[in-house]
């Protein structure tokens, strides 16, 4: 007779599926790693259980003792499923924009649950990290998991997920993409990979509003924003998330992650979360980059059974403005594939004279300035060149920054086209930006020009 000594017994060994009708025929094949068939439902489960034993066989957590766990959910779900096994109490915080499914399911287990607001700073008392960390402090028998902070968190993907994903392909594979929340994931794998093979590369996805897309490329610290999409990115560094395995970072937003989602479970069968849509979103632009013959490989890293009254609502879609119509536009990177114009940019100390030829001789109507490093610094526009000679303030001989004006209309490739009406209603043209260097441009009539492409195949 074969069974399992108990649920936990269960965790990992889940299949690599390949995705078929979201990846066109031009793009590297994409494998995903089904992370939500764990038995709570999520990646999650690997480093609870890894967590919980070694805290065990270190004497920080004993018989009668208190689980304590900041969490956007999947974690506090796969906690309270292990020490439902192990008889141990949890407590865990949650900040007020996750779904009441993710926290009934807790409660379900016998876990408590204290929700906090999501709108605070990383500093705060009422921030949800710090909330649990003073609960674990007032509670005798008390283990604080610290799955931001923690090693164990690094080391469960590292001899788990990343071992697993080896021997599964053999290594045959060019890419790894996943999800940068507390870093644990794309840590432990990347760790694990890039021993076996520095030449894979590891991606990493994060939302629009994270800090972790702009810390990596820029090493500053920006001011989180709100952002819907749930278990993926954060509002502050994590000790568990090492940059040095990573190789680039894609920033997606919230419509790109829920739409994508959604084209997963009804496009593949595949019922997973929206952080899951997200880091397929990210996997998708890298599999258009590296073209056929060459292998993806990324991770779903929970069940959409968390989400049955958020995106996958058609109503709550609706309202929060990710309703699918127009979606088949694509993404900035789609367009700028069929433009075959130079990219056009002037230097600071270029001339009005130089700039007035350049405008003419192409036939455009502004042009970016940027450094010595491609870096976008500002905008020139003829209407203002025509201003400024008219009331006499510059010369032919003033240098560009004299008539330059601040930078809008800044997106990704990443970006979806839809984004980009508001800047032309401000008659702005889109400027592209990856990784702090201008790639392209994209003007009102390239929208145009692209959409009669699509019209007639």
């Amino acid at each position: 007779m074969e069974y399992k000594s108990n649920i936990l017994e269960c965790i990992g060994s889940t299949p690599l599926v390949k995705l078929n009708k979201v990846v066109d025929s031009k793009s590297a094949t994409i494998l995903v790693k089904c992370e939500f068939l764990n038995p709570s439902g999520s990646i999650k489960d690997r480093i609870a259980h890894y967590i919980i034993e070694q805290a065990e066989k270190a004497g920080k957590l004993k018989p009668g003792g208190i689980i304590v766990e900041n969490t956007s959910g999947n974690t506090g779900l796969a906690l309270a499923m292990v020490a439902a096994v192990k008889g141990y109490r949890c407590i865990f915080t949650m900040p007020d924009k996750m779904s009441l499914e993710k926290i009934n399911m807790i409660k379900s287990f016998g876990a408590e649950v204290v929700v906090t607001p999501t709108d605070v700073a990383g500093d705060s008392p009422d921030h949800y990290v710090n909330t649990a960390k003073r609960i674990a402090q007032e509670l005798p028998n008390a283990f604080y998991v610290n799955q931001y902070h923690c090693k164990e968190n690094i080391d469960a993907h590292y001899h788990s997920t990343g071992k697993e994903l080896w021997q599964q392909t053999k290594g045959k594979f060019d890419a790894f993409v996943a999800g940068t929340g507390t870093g644990g994931t794309i840590s432990g794998v990347g760790r694990y990979l890039k021993e076996k093979n520095k030449d894979i590369k590891i991606i990493g996805v994060d939302p629009i509003g994270s800090i972790h897309y702009d810390y990596f490329y820029t090493k500053k610290l920006v001011e989180p924003q709100i952002y819907k999409v749930e278990g993926i990115g954060e509002d502050i560094l994590c000790e568990a998330l090492d940059f040095s395995v990573v190789d680039e970072m894609i920033q997606t937003n919230d419509k790109e992650a829920f739409v994508t989602a959604r084209r997963l479970i009804r496009e593949e069968g595949l019922f997973c979360g929206g952080s899951s849509g997200a880091i397929v979103f990210g996997a998708l632009q890298v599999a258009k980059r590296l073209g056929p013959g060459k292998t993806v490989i990324t991770v779903l890293t929970d069940s959409g059974s968390r989400y049955i009254s958020k995106f996958l609502n058609d109503a709550w879609m609706k309202d929060h403005g990710f309703s699918n119509t127009g979606n088949e536009l694509g993404s900035v990177y789609d367009l700028m594939q069929t433009q075959n114009q130079a990219l056009l940019t002037a230097r600071v100390n270029e001339t009005v004279k130089d700039l007035i030829t350049k405008l003419k001789n192409n036939g455009i109507s502004q042009m970016p300035i940027v450094d010595e490093n491609n870096k976008p610094m500002a905008i020139v526009h003829e209407i203002d060149i025509l201003h400024k000679l008219q009331a006499g303030d510059i010369r032919y001989e003033s240098l560009a920054h004299e008539v330059a004006q601040p930078l809008k209309g800044i997106v990704s490739p990443n970006s979806s086209l839809m984004n980009l009406n508001k800047i032309f209603d401000q008659e702005q043209v889109a400027i592209v930006v990856d990784k702090e260097k201008l790639v392209g441009i994209i003007s009102k009539i390239d929208m145009i020009e692209y959409m009669m492409r699509k019209m007639n195949g």
